[in-house]
């Protein structure tokens, strides 16, 4: 998702023992973990409650449904037909030239 690789964890340990200290590192992860579960808990139950919201036919929305090019996908993919349109880009030499 954010794209760090083990290099960049290892250098962010390093920094954050250089800054915090290796006495203090422990209770500042542990800070750190509970700030992100309670955080994860916040993000659940705002889903939850829009779920519940919306009604009966949303019980399977996912937050990522809610971007505007997948919410326009997902609920007007199925009217337009992609056959009606051709994708490929047209050629600008006539390729019986060739």
């Amino acid at each position: 998702m954010f794209n760090i690789g083990g290099g960049e964890i290892i250098g962010l340990l390093v920094l954050g023992m250089i800054l915090i200290g290796p006495d203090r590192m422990p209770s500042v992860a542990a800070d750190a973990t509970k700030f992100l579960i309670k955080l994860k808990n916040i993000a659940q139950n705002a889903t939850n409650e829009l779920k519940e919201n919306l009604g009966p036919g949303y019980e399977d929305l996912q937050v990522k449904d809610l971007h505007p090019k997948a919410f326009i996908k997902k609920h007007i993919g199925d009217v337009i037909d992609k056959s009606d349109f051709d994708m490929k880009p047209k050629p600008k030499i006539d390729p019986d030239l060739l």
